[in-house]
Formats: C-alpha cells, sequence, structure tokens
C-alpha cells in the first residue's frame, strides 16, 4: 500500500479501534490511532507549541510569515527512474523509543504503527476512505450488507513462503476476541461480529460470525448493517497462525516473535531490530504486488531537535512527521522536496472524569471527580487562544481546532461549529458562576467548597515547542485565576505519558488535565475513542446522550449520508457543550523528501503508491548546499 498516512493510521483498527494516540509527542502531539485505514486510531507523540521564552502568552516566532497547506502537493515530483536496489533511510521523529510492539494485533503506538507499515502487510486496499477491491484481498456483500465474503489472492505469502490463509485472518479475531487478550483493540466494532461476544465471554469455542469456507475464502457476519463495515471497521490484519496458534494468547505481546523475529506479507521483512533504536528491512521477493524497487529500508528514530541536521546530511531521506515548527527556517533546505497535505489529527487537552474498569471493560465516570464541573472545563477552554498558537508556533501549519471531527474528514467535518472562542472574560464568568472564587486573595480560585484548587497537568516532553507550549496553556489559566501544575513538575516521556493517562488501563489519580493528540482512523466513527467501552476514552466520560449519537452514527439509517451527517453534527455540538476533551489544533502533514526519492506520496485515505514501488535514483543521499 501507499506509504502515505494511510498506513499511519490505519493504526488501531481502532488504535482503538486508537495509533498511535499516533497521541503525539513533543513536536508532534499522540493518538493513537487508531491508522494505515482500517485501523481506528493512532495515539501520538505530545503536541507543543507557544511562548518559546516562557516569558508571556504567546510566542515570539522568529518569521512572522504565515503559510497554507494549500500550497503543498502530496506527491513527490520524480526525477529520474529508480535504480535496482538500494538503501531508503526512514526516520521515526520522537525524543524516546519506540516500544517495539510489532504485531498488528497488539501495538498501540505510532512508531510501532509506522515499522509495521513497512513490513506487516494489510488485506484490504483503500480509495477515499473506503475499501476497494484492489489489495491482498477482495470481497463481496450480501444484499442486506451484513454478511461479508472475503477472498485473499493466491499469491499473498508469508516471509517464511507459507500462504496467508483465511485461517490466520480468522485467528486474528479469535486472539483479539479471546478472554485473555489485553491489547488495545476489542472494540465496538469486533463485538459487533455475530458471536463474539459469546466467544469473548468463554461461552463459545469458535465465533459463529466467522466461518472459513476454504483455504482463502472467509466470511463474516455482522450483528448490524453499518456504513462503517466499508470505511475501516473490518479488520484487516491477520495473524499468522502457524506461529502463534499454539501459543497461549496471554503470552504472544512479550514473545520473541512479536519482540525480535516478526513476520508480516508486506514488501519488505525484517532482518535486525535494535530494540527501541532501529529496524532493517530487506527486501521480500516475492511480495504478491510485484519484488520491491529498493533492497533495504533502515528505519531509525530521529530526535525532532537533530531531524534538520540529519535531512541536511542524508542520514535520512524521508520521516514519518516533520516538526511543522522548523518548516519556515528550513523552507529552502536545498536537498529535499516538501510534501503537504491536511493531516487526519488534533492535539487536544483531555479532562479526567473517572476510571477505567478493567473487569467489565468500560469507563468508570466520578461525579465527584476534581474536573467534573462543567463549567471549570468550558471555562478553561474559553481561556486559551489556539489561533495565536497555530501562527506563532506553526505559521499557520497548524490551525485553530473547532471540533472532534477534523477538516481531514470534509463531509462530517461541521464547518459552522466555531467550537468555543478565546474569551476570558467569558472564562471568568464561567468559573464565577459555578463558585471557583478566590477567597483567600492568593491570586487562584478555591472550589466551590472554599478547598484549594491545584490542577495536576500531564504533558509529553518532545521537540522545542513542547515546554513553551505547555507554559504558555499553564499561564493562560493562570490568567482566570486557576493553579495549574505540571505533573510532577515536568513533562513526560512518551511512553510515561501514555501509561499515566490510562493506556494500560490503570489510570494515575494525580492526573487531572493531560494534553494529548490523536491521529484519527479512515472510518469517520468517534466511538472508539469516545465510546463508553473505548480504552482510549482516556478522559472516562460517558453520557446517555453520547451514546445514542454514536449508536445512531453507526445504524442502518447511517447509510444515508445526509442523516449520518446530522448526527455527528449533533455529536460535535454535543461535545462542545460536555467538554470531557477540547480540540486545540488542527495539523498538517509536513515531509520533506530527499531529491533522489521517486515514486512517494502521503495523500490520505487512498492507497495510492505502493511501498513496493518507492525506489532512489541514486546510491548515496543528496546533501544539503
Amino acid at each position: 500500500m501507499a506509504k502515505s498516512y494511510l498506513f499511519k493510521t490505519w493504526f488501531a483498527l481502532m488504535l482503538v479501534l486508537l495509533l498511535t494516540l499516533s497521541a503525539c509527542s513533543g513536536e508532534s502531539d499522540e493518538a493513537e490511532d487508531n491508522t494505515d485505514d482500517g485501523k481506528d486510531s493512532e495515539e501520538q507523540e505530545g503536541d507543543s507549541d507557544e511562548d518559546k521564552d516562557g516569558n508571556g502568552d504567546k510566542a515570539e516566532a522568529s518569521d512572522d510569515k504565515l503559510y497554507s497547506i494549500d500550497d503543498f502537493d502530496p506527491a513527490k515530483t520524480n526525477e529520474g527512474e529508480p535504480m535496482d536496489g538500494g538503501t531508503l533511510n526512514y526516520g521515526l521523529v520522537t525524543d524516546t523509543a519506540f516500544e517495539g510492539s510489532l504485531n498488528w494485533q497488539y501495538y498501540d503506538g505510532t512508531y510501532d504503527g509506522e515499522i509495521l507499515d513497512w513490513f506487516g502487510g494489510t488485506l484490504l486496499d483503500f480509495e477515499e476512505y473506503t475499501i476497494t477491491k484492489d489489495g491482498a484481498a477482495t470481497y463481496e456483500v450480501s444484499d442486506d450488507d451484513r454478511t461479508f465474503t472475503f477472498t485473499i489472492r493466491d499469491d499473498v505469502n508469508w516471509h517464511d513462503g507459507e500462504p496467508v490463509t483465511a485461517e490466520d485472518w480468522e485467528f486474528a479475531h479469535e486472539v483479539i476476541g479471546h478472554p485473555d487478550y489485553d491489547g488495545p483493540r476489542y472494540t465496538a466494532d469486533f463485538r459487533n461480529i455475530e458471536g463474539m461476544d459469546a466467544y469473548h465471554n468463554g461461552e463459545a469455542d469458535s465465533i459463529s460470525g466467522i466461518e472459513v469456507v476454504d483455504d482463502k475464502t472467509m466470511k463474516v457476519t455482522f450483528k448490524e448493517a453499518t456504513p462503517s463495515l466499508k470505511t475501516g471497521a473490518i479488520w484487516s490484519y491477520p495473524m499468522a497462525k502457524h506461529i502463534f496458534g499454539d501459543m497461549p494468547v496471554g503470552d504472544i505481546p512479550e514473545s520473541p516473535e512479536v519482540r525480535e523475529n516478526p513476520i508480516g506479507f508486506g514488501p519488505y521483512k525484517v532482518e535486525e531490530i535494535v530494540p527501541g533504536e532501529s529496524v532493517t528491512l530487506s527486501a521480500y521477493e516475492d511480495y504478491w504486488r510485484g519484488e520491491p524497487n529498493l533492497d533495504k529500508v533502515i528505519i531509525k528514530t530521529v530526535n525532532p531537535n537533530t531531524v534538520v541536521q540529519a535531512y541536511e546530511s542524508g542520514k535520512v531521506d524521508i520521516v514519518d512527521s516533520f516538526p511543522a515548527d522548523q518548516y519556515p527556517e528550513n523552507a529552502d533546505m536545498s536537498n529535499v522536496e516538501y510534501l503537504g497535505t491536511i493531516d487526519r489529527s488534533y492535539t487536544y487537552i483531555g479532562f479526567k472524569l473517572g476510571t477505567w474498569d478493567n473487569e467489565n471493560d468500560t469507563v468508570a465516570p466520578d461525579p465527584d471527580a476534581k474536573m467534573a464541573n462543567k463549567k471549570l472545563r468550558q471555562a478553561m477552554w474559553h481561556a486559551v487562544d489556539n489561533d495565536t498558537v497555530g501562527e506563532k508556533f506553526y505559521h499557520g501549519l497548524r490551525w485553530n481546532a473547532t471540533t472532534l471531527i477534523p477538516p481531514s474528514h470534509p463531509t462530517y467535518h461541521d464547518d459552522d461549529n466555531m467550537g468555543r472562542k478565546f474569551d476570558p472574560e467569558k472564562a471568568k464568568k464561567l468559573l464565577d458562576e459555578a463558585g471557583y472564587k478566590d477567597t483567600n486573595d492568593d491570586g487562584f480560585r478555591e472550589d466551590p467548597d472554599g478547598e484549594e484548587l491545584v490542577i495536576n497537568f500531564a504533558s509529553m516532553s518532545g521537540g522545542d515547542t513542547a515546554e513553551p507550549l505547555a507554559k504558555y496553556y499553564i499561564q493562560a489559566w493562570e490568567k482566570v485565576g486557576l493553579n495549574v501544575e505540571l505533573l510532577n513538575g515536568r513533562l513526560l516521556e512518551f511512553n510515561t505519558f501514555y501509561e499515566k493517562i490510562g493506556q494500560t488501563g490503570e489510570d494515575d489519580p494525580e492526573v487531572d488535565i493531560y494534553q494529548g493528540a490523536w491521529s484519527v482512523a479512515f472510518d469517520v466513527n468517534p466511538q472508539g475513542l469516545y465510546g463508553r467501552d473505548a480504552l482510549f476514552n482516556f478522559s472516562r466520560y460517558a453520557s446517555e446522550e453520547n451514546d445514542e449519537l454514536l449508536e445512531k452514527g453507526i445504524s442502518e439509517k447511517a447509510f444515508d449520508q445526509d442523516y449520518r451527517q446530522d448526527v455527528y453534527n449533533d455529536w460535535q455540538e454535543l461535545m462542545v457543550e460536555e467538554v470531557p476533551v477540547f480540540p486545540t489544533l488542527y495539523r498538517s502533514a509536513i515531509v520533506p523528501v530527499n531529491n533522489r526519492v521517486v515514486n512517494y506520496d502521503i495523500t490520505i485515505g487512498t492507497t495510492t503508491i505502493p511501498l513496493n514501488e518507492i525506489g532512489v535514483t541514486q546510491e548515496e543521499p543528496y546533501t544539503a548546499d
């Protein structure tokens, strides 16, 4: 499939089915994941923006020029033909190690998802966010839109030569639905499969809704027909049963077959892993689309503070995500071409409103949570100036976010919903109305009971903007009388951050608010991030109205696009009213590509140029003048 942000986010058929919070970090931000296409969302690395000198509300940028994502093209301008062979250097921009859970069923971070894109393989292709019949598997649908019959192409094989079979695809569902599965993918999409609940609860030995017809054919019958089934709600990642079939499900995620010697059926196969640092891949000659142009791909972590130097010296040809705040000073880098598109992601501030109930796999809202007062949350949104943040830190390449469905999904993003505008006076009024008042004249408001109010803020480390951005938000909230402090007095690295906000199902009770980012799925359905049974619902928000709207959005009525638009407009409005989280910035994807690279495209939502066609025109990368 094309190495576009498509791969980056099929992440979770729900990285939450959730990438790969692709939550973001430092410069990048979080979700996840949930995603290649079928992936739901991804966590991304933390985001950051703001106040470069740490002295005021708004940072002073070195260049006041504003840019627009409309000025960029998503496809590389090819100059020359790909040579036979060569090595591509691909960078993961992060100040932390990648986790190394290199299996589609278990990974939950954007960096592992990026690595999997190159070797893991996916059975379904996409065109404008909708599955096609051009991938490694084709399909037919029953008249009632509930039963899908998939046929895997005969030449689709694992890297060890074994065929990818319908049993492998069924086995992936069995692992995710197994009672001992502790990964992030068992969500509403899987529960929509007939017989999945009984299997998951230990009441059945198999999933009645999945039938293996023959070696290459599988039928899946769903309880409810929904438009989401063609836009990412079908799990398209088989699991090698001949390798994992006899392994206890609880042992799989830490096994050598996941951590040290992972297998896939993509265009490249894993040769060597330096844990947390790099992965060396070699061409898989029998790849079903054709032998790759490249001999090798080396994937390695690159610190966001040195990514420009890595490009200039030719140490990297491409990276997963270039820090947008570094573009203006490096726009004229001579050895690269900049590609760009609207990303499927947004940065956000989340409020802790409860915990995760591991026993019942659901959120457990706490009406007495520190952030439970809706007016407090609304006020904190009104207190921050995200227009200025986007201009000063990202020169227009990130911009004020208004709703939780980003403009990468223009059919469902509500342009008429302006969210909550920057209005400090309204923020103060809301706080006064809710009883948050400064009763001891120390400059900070006490809670409605007159007790000291300190709000603990978890934010990620990352690029140059991580710390200034966190400081900006803290200072903005201070201006309306709220005492907000960084959790433990410091920024948190990516993995620690997501552990504390509940990625493992354990919520750190010290966290009151947090800053993350989501890379959302091809499917617009937000259940995987904000549903009652979604692990990646880190705010732990739930309400009957939210449940009702999310169900309507995937109902049979939602095949009517106008109806579905109305439902999701209502849902976006509900989130603006309730504010379990609020979006801060929409994001552009800016990717410099070395001039020797050809056949590369970052178009989102479509399988454009398959990874096996990417090539280089000469052995050595171009270096900057």
